[in-house]
């Protein structure tokens, strides 16, 4: 059986108001689907891996056949929870670890 290879995704929150993580990731999925049907949107194998609402960055990981439809769902985000929003992707890496240095850098 072939490993799953991902990526993780760091994520800036730019936002009028705070934002919960369910807010944020139904934001997300929302996104994805209304781009790619729910046939892409299985494909991603989307999760949540950490989240900061006082700094507004989000980490998440993604597969990475699917990682440039994920930064196109990104990228059409304008709205979460019915306030104006937009989400930037920071960095891509292939380890939590390596992501958090690039980060610090």
């Amino acid at each position: 059986m072939k490993r799953v290879k991902r990526r993780y995704l760091a994520l800036q929150i730019e936002s009028d108001g705070i934002i919960s993580q369910k807010e944020l990731m139904d934001a997300v999925w929302g996104a994805v689907t209304k781009l790619y049907g729910e046939c892409g949107a299985s494909l991603t194998s989307l999760s949540l891996i950490d989240y900061d609402v006082e700094k507004r960055y989000a980490v998440i990981r993604v597969s990475l056949a699917s990682l440039n439809m994920v930064r196109a769902s990104l990228a059409s985000i304008i709205s979460v929870a019915n306030r104006d929003a937009a989400v930037r992707v920071l960095a891509v890496s292939g380890t939590i670890k390596a992501l958090f240095e690039k980060l610090k850098a």
